[in-house]
């Protein structure tokens, strides 16, 4: 049987690979045609701001709308990205043909080699990662490309089985069978690499910063509340978004999000329960629409009466960008952003160690996980 699957899986993947390799193909025929009829190239894309974002109600997330943005030869930079377009279809083309791989970073500096095609900046390669998946309907797992890090860990009673380098099926249960780091999530979150196989929990609890993961776990709190303890790592990577989307649909456990009270973390909630604005294309992939927003909060500032920083400009700029973002137009945000607008101030998970070590998890959380009728 675990042969039968194996075999089974590696077919899958050659298919996947094939189909995303056809599809960039197709895209690169379609330059060469226009050439052919005395065309200018030209690729089409979404606008990718945040007033193109739409909310999809039947996966309940945010996606990119209708606007669109064309991507010409016409001008001299549009000119320079289409021809990078195609020698990063090359570069795909020859990664799955000699089914190698490469991390985001990798791709940029082999770009050096790429004369008149290569990238200024890495923000730029990733950017057009992104708009292939976009165009294709592709994910760049799909092009063999990988970012530079997995996951975050995770920390609880959670049974895992996960294929080894060696493709065999491998047994893992999140707090038994890992150290105190807990289990790292890989960058690969789809169901041929991690399976769900059993949990002894009660709800899902997505952390921004390592101290506080560790606090936690140091705690027991995985334990004490049958909890299932996920460290964001700051911005999420798109596989720890994925394994929290994933876990939460086998499972469906609530899922709450505890961050830094600040415009940015807000917007880490916001790209786990909604979708990222420059991942929107993928938000039904990765978005857990459920997940609550545990704190910290402006509120919680003023009710805790917590240690605090003032706000600098960009955090205001930030705040006052999210007042008109489609993501935080309910009640709750819209009275909570404004309450630290007025306020000026910001405050980090860490700053609940004025009460003592045991103060988050012996007092803090239990009080809003029950004001959140999941205690």
């Amino acid at each position: 049987m675990p042969q039968q699957s194996k075999i089974s899986s590696t077919v899958a993947d050659t298919k996947r690979f094939e189909d995303a390799l056809e599809r960039v193909s197709k895209l690169a025929s379609n330059f060469y045609d226009q050439l052919a009829r005395g065309d200018v190239p030209s690729m089409e894309l979404p606008s990718r701001t945040k007033t193109n974002i739409e909310f999809d109600k039947r996966h309940r997330v945010w996606r990119y709308g209708k606007d669109q943005s064309s991507r010409t030869a016409k001008k001299r930079d549009g000119a320079y990205m289409l021809l990078r377009t195609v020698y990063m279809i090359d570069f795909i083309r020859e990664m799955i043909n000699t089914k190698k791989s490469s991390t985001l970073r990798e791709m940029y500096y082999i770009s050096e080699g790429w004369d008149l095609a290569k990238f200024n900046e890495q923000q730029e390669s990733d950017r057009l990662a992104e708009d292939l998946e976009i165009v294709t309907k592709c994910m760049r797992e799909d092009f063999k490309l990988r970012p530079e890090e997995d996951g975050a860990r995770v920390m609880g009673n959670l049974d895992i089985q996960e294929k080894n380098r060696k493709g065999q099926q491998k047994k893992i249960n999140c707090r038994d069978d890992v150290g105190d780091a807990g289990y790292s999530i890989p960058y690969n979150m789809e169901e041929d690499k991690v399976k769900f196989k059993s949990w002894d929990a009660d709800l899902i609890i997505a952390i921004e910063t390592g101290g506080m993961f560790d606090r936690l776990v140091e705690n027991g709190f995985d334990e004490s509340h049958r909890a299932i303890l996920v460290h964001l790592k700051g911005q999420p990577a798109r596989s720890t978004r994925r394994f929290i989307k994933r876990l939460h649909g086998a499972s469906q456990l609530p899922v709450v999000v505890f961050t830094d009270g600040d415009p940015w973390s807000f917007r880490i909630f916001a790209s786990i329960a909604f979708g990222a604005i420059k991942t929107a294309h993928i938000s039904h992939y990765l978005a857990t629409p459920t997940a609550q927003y545990l704190g910290i909060t402006p509120s919680d500032i003023v009710n805790y009466e917590l240690p605090s920083d003032k706000l600098n400009k960009e955090d205001i700029k930030a705040l006052k960008s999210e007042l008109s973002d489609p993501r935080f137009s309910d009640t709750f945000w819209k009275s909570e952003i404004e309450l630290q607008l007025q306020l000026g101030k910001k405050s980090e998970q860490q700053a609940l160690a004025k009460y003592g070590l045991d103060f988050v998890t012996d007092t803090y959380l239990p009080e809003k996980l029950k004001e959140m009728n999941i205690l």
